[in-house]
């Protein structure tokens, strides 16, 4: 048999060739070739959203299982999923406060995890590992996470799937509940490939979280006092002297006769601070760093650089959801360093999927997020050295977190989305740090206004749940108030996007500074009240800071609904006064709280002016003489000038509510005499002082100690599986050739 002359080197030319294609495929995330997404098949499962699912949990003891709720324990069960059964599969209950909210309010409709591979790891519902069944608290529109989900992924952010699903017990009706595919491994793959990155949940409000802890812990269950790298459960740890305690869970305050509790150690009040600023007539809270919590570190989940110590970045390494090494450490310190610096973005940021969330997560005005005041419920994930942001949590998005200004709200600005420096958050930042981004900003956003029918979507959504909703025996509203909330949602959406054309087209500013200046073109949406889809307040004892449900329009609110059936508020038979102070409403209320829910808080004994026991009603004390203020409605007075300025008697902290007559000449004068006294600000003529705590820059002391109580679209790797293939029988194909010809 003849053979070409140059046979032998054909062949060698064959195999190297096959040899490096295989390689390519086998490494291509480390050659800088992005890995595809693929289906995994749970999605037109679980996650159709053509209709609502059914799912029945079987367990033996469902009373037991409750009282273990807020512990967050997994238990065994089966989970029944439109008629196929997964046996042996966890479940417990989910979330931080809202596991302590859901119990405030007497009420078990706790939102579960769902964990298929729990006792057996090669278990999964299709190749989903976490199911989260949230429980839509705080949302009487049932659809704010929905809605934010849906548009994510329809604008191509990598976002959770999610469904609605019927749940019932044994059997027996429970509740029209969310579901939510976990951020986590089956997540990953379906949107990175197998070989993925790493995914991190930075939050200073809670505490681990981090993978293979064997359960998230809730921030009730600890106090962050003494900065030290390891949680403690002793008293020792719990007792913070008057420190602001992690974070706001339920806790029981000291002796409150001073005031805002101190600065924790490693803490710093703002230079900035200033209570007397109003933006869009709300009430802003200081940018604390994590909130009120955080403590050591709390630079790292506004994803700052500091230094290079691991150290600096606790909140987010300890809360890493994925296997991390010393090299993913440094890789991600390094990234925060170039993005903190607005430096090699193309290399450290995932351009287009981020400013992809941030158009869709800035339409829809999420105060609890990574842009507000408490910077968490946010997904960082990082891959060779680019980051991106994944969504999380918006059951208090449109406006309805810590009750807002609703024509503020839907004119809230798109190129200043946070309060103060945008370079206090990088990750948005970056997007107006030139031109260039900021106009690819403006490009998405009016494409996502154009392509993304926000109103088919809520339509379609109330269309396939109401009548769940009204047969919902569990439920946290009345239908009635579901609908409400419905109407208010979806006019809310078309008045912002009225606002955001209006911003991108110029009618309208852009930035709070042009919208303080000419605030005559902003959409008018007085005729909504935001509260109607749902607030952080809304029933029970109340939530953040919450007065027994929360304030509605300075009317002391009910007990949460349960069972579609809502307990009357108590009415008081008190003669009630208030006090006109510098056209800011006070009470007079001889320093005594009234009787009912202050944020799932029980007072310590020995606590002089709010009652003892269980926050049921709302009846006030003996001796309360007057009625919570109108804060809904309230207005900052102004001087000549138009700036706004705190009432009389402000005295540089908080206004005196013991004394709300006491009277001052409205101008600041040294006071050498007193360590403590606020700074002279020679300009400002009765506004607040630059300190407005006037105690050398730390929050004065509750006088006593603080105790805590115990995404993206879906397509498959076939190309890349023949091109292996493909590789493999050139390889083969080219041996046996070489070996033949040979002989």
């Amino acid at each position: 048999m003849s053979t070409h002359k140059n046979i032998d080197r054909i062949c060698i030319i064959a195999i190297v060739l096959c040899v490096l294609i295989t390689a390519v495929l086998m490494n291509g995330s480390a050659l800088g070739i992005g890995q595809t997404a693929h289906a995994m098949g749970y999605e037109e499962r679980i996650f159709d959203t053509d209709k609502v699912h059914t799912i029945d949990i079987v367990i033996d003891d469902w009373d037991e299982f409750l009282t273990t709720a807020q512990s967050e324990v997994y238990s065994d069960c089966t989970v029944v999923i439109d008629g196929e059964a997964f046996k042996n599969v966890g479940i417990r209950g989910k979330g931080n406060t809202s596991l302590s909210t859901v119990s405030s309010m007497d009420s078990d409709r706790y939102s579960f995890k769902v964990e298929f591979d729990q006792y057996d790891k090669n278990k999964s519902y299709h190749g989903l590992d976490k199911l989260s069944l949230n429980n839509v608290i705080q949302d009487n529109t049932y659809m704010k996470d929905y809605l934010t989900y849906q548009m994510m992924n329809e604008f191509g952010a990598s976002a959770p799937l999610c469904s609605f699903a019927y749940i019932t017990v044994n059997g027996e009706d429970w509740g029209l509940y969310l579901a939510v595919e976990g951020v986590e491994d089956s997540f990953l793959q379906r949107n990175f490939g197998n070989d993925y990155g790493n995914l991190y949940k930075p939050d200073s409000m809670s505490f681990g979280g981090g993978r293979g802890n064997g359960k998230d812990f809730n921030i009730k269950d600890f106090t962050d006092n003494s900065n030290s790298d390891e949680n403690s459960d002793s008293a020792e740890d719990k007792n913070n002297s008057g420190n602001m305690p992690g974070g706001f869970g339920q806790f029981v305050p000291p002796d409150m006769q001073g005031g805002m509790p101190q600065m924790p150690e490693g803490m710093e009040m703002p230079e900035d601070f200033d209570f007397s600023a109003m933006e869009n007539g709300e009430f802003k809270m200081p940018d604390m760093g994590g909130g009120f919590g955080g403590g050591k570190g709390s630079d790292d989940v506004k994803l700052h650089y500091t230094d290079d110590n691991y150290d600096s970045y606790t909140n987010i390494f300890n809360s890493a959801k994925t296997d991390i090494t010393k090299a993913d450490k440094d890789r991600l310190i390094a990234s925060l360093k170039d993005l903190s610096e607005y430096e090699n973005l193309e290399e450290v940021v995932d351009i287009e999927k981020v400013i992809r969330y941030f158009v869709v997560h800035n339409f829809v005005c999420n105060g609890d997020s990574y842009t507000g005041s408490m910077i968490h419920n946010y997904y960082l994930y990082e891959e060779n050295g680019k980051l991106s942001m994944l969504p999380w949590d918006y059951n208090l998005a449109y406006g309805t977190f810590m009750g807002a200004d609703s024509t503020g709200q839907v004119n809230s600005p798109i190129d200043t989305p946070i309060s103060g420096d945008m370079s206090e958050r990088p990750m948005v930042g970056w997007i107006f740090s030139n031109d260039e981004y900021t106009e690819m900003y403006h490009k998405y956003f009016a494409e996502f206004l154009a392509e993304v029918d926000i109103t088919g979507i809520i339509d379609n959504a109330y269309n396939l749940i109401s009548e769940y909703v009204e047969k919902d025996p569990t439920k946290f509203c009345t239908y009635e108030e579901f609908e409400k909330g419905v109407t208010t949602l979806r006019t809310f959406c078309q008045l912002r996007s009225e606002s955001v054309k209006g911003q991108l087209d110029g009618t309208i500013p852009s930035t709070s500074e042009g919208q303080n200046a000419d605030n005559s073109a902003l959409i008018d949406a007085s005729s909504i009240t935001l509260s109607d889809m749902g607030t952080m307040n809304m029933g029970g004892k109340g939530g953040f800071g919450g007065f027994g449900g929360g304030m509605d329009k300075g009317n002391f609110g009910s007990r949460g609904q349960r069972n579609n059936k809502s307990a009357a508020p108590t009415e008081s038979t008190t003669d009630v006064t208030i006090t006109q102070t510098s056209n800011i409403r006070l009470m007079a209320n001889n320093n005594e709280m009234p009787q009912g829910g202050f944020g799932g808080m029980t007072p310590p004994d020995g606590f002089e002016g709010m009652p003892q026991g269980d926050f049921e009603g709302m009846t006030p004390p003996d001796g309360f003489n007057g009625e919570m203020p109108d804060f809904e409605n309230m207005e900052m007075p102004t001087d000549e000038n138009g700036n706004p300025v705190m009432p009389e008697g402000f005295g540089g902290g908080m206004p005196n509510f013991e004394n709300p007559d006491n009277q001052n000449d409205n101008t600041q004068s040294e006071d050498t005499t007193n360590s403590d006294a606020p700074s002279t600000n020679e300009d400002n003529s009765g506004n607040t002082p630059q300190n407005p705590f006037g105690n050398g820059g730390e929050m004065p002391n509750f006088g006593g100690n603080m105790q805590f109580p115990q995404g993206g679209s879906t397509q498959n790797n076939t190309f890349s599986y023949i091109l292996l293939g493909v590789s493999v029988l050139l390889l083969a194909g080219g041996l046996i050739f070489a070996f033949k010809f040979k002989r």
